[in-house]
């Protein structure tokens, strides 16, 4: 059939409808006592999930800028992915289908506001119900962006449904990003330190409360922001969104790295004796930028690379832990970001002014956003002592393949529908193989793209559309009225636009990717 606009947003709609579904319809399969051990046992898994980190950010896959040794310790002793992508080129849509296994685009997902209805429904499927049908033991810290409840929050009672409703033990939270209110902690179903006698309220509609902002005071800013960014003032630093009370509750974001360092910690410890799922979802290097005392002038590059100093360091207090633990050798680390690199994000934190020679996105074009290769072309690494052998794999590989190759793993099978768009790909994920995917569909800001092998298709933007705040991203976005094709194989950069001297190509991909966007890959 020939594909059109409106069969995508028919694709799209319905999966998640603010109040359409309810937490106590969710699906919570047995545990499989049954379960026979594979030869690889059930190792634990952590999954450290950086944000907005570029391909060429840390010093084994290029940086120049700043040194990252624990990160690279990981990639000197694992696998290093250097074809690995995130599933899209913005955050929300990669968070949702690394847990459910499937495209965003599948549930609507774009960059969520900090008052969205949650994105996953209790009712479907997602990478922590698998494993506890396992026995495994699951926890996400750090940034969520996922959205929370029905839309429509109260702070100030149960926040649900939420990680819990969808698999996940324990949560302790960003319930949004940084750079939006609530600018609070939310562990489990309640916000930390909230007071009932200074109740917390919260709007993406107008300003509320008394509290300053961006605008009304910018004298009280430690940076400047743009005017998406600066509405209500909390540690100096302006967000989006209005927010009134709770004041007990906010938090510092200094002090990111060693709260969310020591809820990872702590969880490690108390479940060292059953296999585990830690998704420790990290705040950095996503603005805004505010690293730790300790962090603050060790780049040389200001607050973003500071950030990715930050970053290394809660790397490797994680991977002491699980040595200390004497678990190293039980427990599959994967190491990746959700996206790629931006330096101007909205904040005025000298990223650009302070770059030096450092190439964030590495030899690749774009950036965040962007739909050319540096949006989703990320670093990743999969460490796994004794069972792993140090290698670098040029794989096309994608997060999305994380759920399947657990399932493979634990010798789980996949009921209908579940996890659509991930396949099977453990020995690729552990080394043992070079094949990896043979099509691979990435999103990105306003079109969407399909890699094959060496070759990249970007299909012209279903619009002329683009969000106003897109206009002041410094990044190569890739969205065009005509039709794109890159051998990247030649053209890594991709500067040349092959389209017009191979049009067949072009027609087989465009139809390729109309068939995966409409039936999935199988």
């Amino acid at each position: 059939m020939t594909f059109t606009r409106s069969v995508l947003l028919t694709l799209i709609t319905g999966a998640v409808v603010s109040g359409c579904y309810s937490a106590d319809q969710s699906i919570q399969p047995d545990v499989d006592t049954s379960l026979a051990s594979t030869e690889l046992g059930k190792p634990n898994l952590v999954i450290i999930y950086a944000d907005d980190l570029g391909y060429g950010d840390i010093s084994s896959y290029g940086g120049t800028g700043v040194n990252t040794p624990n990160i690279d310790a990981l990639a000197a002793k694992g696998l290093k992915l250097t074809d690995s992508h995130a599933s899209a080129a913005t955050c929300t849509p990669s968070r949702y289908s690394l847990l459910t296994g499937e495209h965003g685009f599948r549930s609507d997902a774009a960059i969520l506001p900090g008052d969205a209805p949650l994105l996953i429904s209790p009712r479907q499927a997602t990478l922590p119900k698998l494993l506890k049908r396992a026995g495994y033991a699951s926890a996400v810290i750090g940034k969520w962006h996922l959205g929370l409840g029905y839309g429509d929050v109260d702070w100030n009672q149960a926040v649900k449904p939420g990680p819990l409703e969808i698999g996940f033990d324990y949560s302790f939270l960003l319930p949004a990003t940084g750079d939006r209110v609530p600018t609070v902690f939310l562990e489990n179903h309640h916000v930390v330190d909230l007071q009932t006698t200074d109740p917390l309220s919260v709007n993406y509609q107008e300003n509320i409360g008394t509290l300053p902002t961006g605008i009304s005071h910018p004298q009280l800013l430690k940076m400047k922001a743009d005017p998406q960014h600066s509405n209500t003032i909390v540690n100096g630093v302006s967000r989006i969104g209005s927010m009134t009370g709770g004041e007990s509750a906010y938090w510092i974001d200094e002090d990111f790295p060693d709260i969310f360092t020591a809820k990872a910690v702590d969880f490690i410890r108390e479940h060292k004796e059953q296999p585990f799922f830690l998704f420790h979802s990290m705040h950095d290097i996503h603005v805004p930028r505010l690293p730790h005392k300790r962090f603050q002038g060790k780049s040389g590059m200001g607050p973003r690379g500071d950030a990715i100093v930050q970053l290394d360091w809660m790397t490797g207090q994680i991977v002491k832990e699980l040595e200390k633990q004497g678990i190293a050798e039980n427990t599959i680390v994967i190491f990746t970001s959700d996206n790629g690199p931006v330096l101007d994000d909205g904040y005025d934190d000298n990223a650009v002014e302070m770059l030096g020679n450092h190439k964030p996105s590495g030899p690749f074009r774009g950036g965040k956003y962007s739909a050319y290769e540096a949006g989703t072309r990320v670093p990743t690494i999969v460490y796994w002592p004794e069972h792993i052998q140090p290698k670098e794999s040029d794989a096309l590989t994608t997060q999305i393949d994380i759920y399947a190759s657990m399932a493979e793993l634990l010798r789980l099978d996949l009921v209908e529908d579940e996890a659509i768009d991930s396949i099977p790909q453990l020995d690729t994920w552990l080394g043992r193989s070079e094949s990896g995917r043979e099509f691979l569909v990435e999103e990105s800001l306003g079109t969407i793209s399909l890699r094959h092998g060496e070759w990249k298709y970007i299909r012209p933007a279903l619009d002329n559309t683009l969000p106003d705040w897109s206009k002041n991203k410094d990044i190569e976005l890739g969205v065009q009225n005509s039709e794109q094709l890159y051998k990247l194989t030649d053209d890594i950069a991709e500067q040349n636009n092959l389209a017009n001297s191979h049009s067949d190509r072009v027609n087989n991909m465009k139809q390729k990717l109309e068939q995966i966007i409409e039936s999935g890959y199988r």
